[in-house]
């Protein structure tokens, strides 16, 4: 029974990967640079693939995402006319491939990839390439220059092994796809890769504990504080408003009806995600 549990994870992981792949990663997206700080930026395109954010130090770069794979010509062109300076790490805030495609061609220009264990795991299980070199359980904290960068994992939210990068002298978090911003982008539950609607709006609580101004989402333009809070606001009515209509009897119908028209959920959010979130808040 637990080997057949184990295959169903591994195979769901691998629809979700694939699925995301399928509908976004057939070309390189147009990319564009937001300064955030003097030496802190998000190189930014729409939709997917995850934004990539780039800390400047002298002694090289920290990078949180790296997109799809495809796109690392676009990427590295980008990081060039920010800097000359070599990427020493790039941190990971989940497994998904718009978030950490680029791994093995960083890797092979001896940079150190980050991520939490569980998203070590996952990447593993599906023969994913390029799985982190460094995880962590629930923090690290990273020095390159002078500078430093937080790493957390607050627990499930859109997978079982986000994290947030933090980075504490410019009152800035890296939030992955714990947070987005923008039309046809509520939160997307992946179930297979541990996620849980419940769980989320608590692992927002321990990011909206740290000391920060701006939150940059993992898809989307950045963001505030007040930003990061209303989307745990709405996270919380999320659950409230499924866990009552299942009480009342409600068909999946109403509530695949409710998350559209409430919530902004798209085909492909319904396509992945209700069924389980009607399992886990039933």
């Amino acid at each position: 029974m637990r080997t057949r549990l184990s295959l169903a994870v591994v195979l769901g992981i691998a629809l979700f990967g694939s699925y995301v792949y399928a509908q976004f990663g057939d070309k390189p997206s147009v990319l564009s640079t937001i300064t955030i700080k003097d030496d802190l930026f998000v190189i930014y395109n729409d939709l997917v693939p995850g934004n990539t954010t780039v800390l400047v130090t002298n002694q090289g770069l920290i990078l949180v995402d790296n997109k799809f794979e495809i796109d690392f010509d676009n990427l590295m062109a980008q990081i060039r006319k920010i800097s000359n300076q070599p990427i020493r790490y790039v941190i990971n805030t989940h497994y998904h491939g718009d978030h950490s495609g680029g791994n093995p061609k960083m890797q092979a220009q001896s940079v150190q990839v980050v991520a939490s264990e569980r998203a070590h795991r996952r990447m593993v299980e599906t023969n994913q390439p390029g799985a982190p070199n460094v995880t962590l359980e629930n923090s690290v904290r990273l020095y390159l220059g002078g500078k430093r960068v937080e790493v957390y994992h607050f627990g499930r939210a859109h997978t079982d092994g986000d994290v947030v990068a933090y980075f504490p002298d410019h009152r800035v978090v890296a939030m992955g796809d714990m947070f987005t911003i923008g039309d046809g982008l509520p939160p997307l539950v992946d179930y297979p890769g541990g996620g849980s609607t419940r769980e989320w709006p608590l692992s927002l609580e321990g990011a909206l504990k740290l000391d920060f101004d701006t939150a940059i989402p993992g898809h989307g333009k950045p963001g505030t504080k007040a930003d990061l809070a209303k989307y745990r606001d709405s996270l919380t009515t999320l659950v409230r408003r499924v866990v009552d209509m299942q009480t009342k009897k409600a068909s999946r119908a109403d509530v695949e009806k409710e998350l559209r028209s409430r919530f902004g959920f798209q085909d492909f959010h319904i396509q992945l995600a209700l069924d389980g979130m009607m399992a886990e808040l039933r």
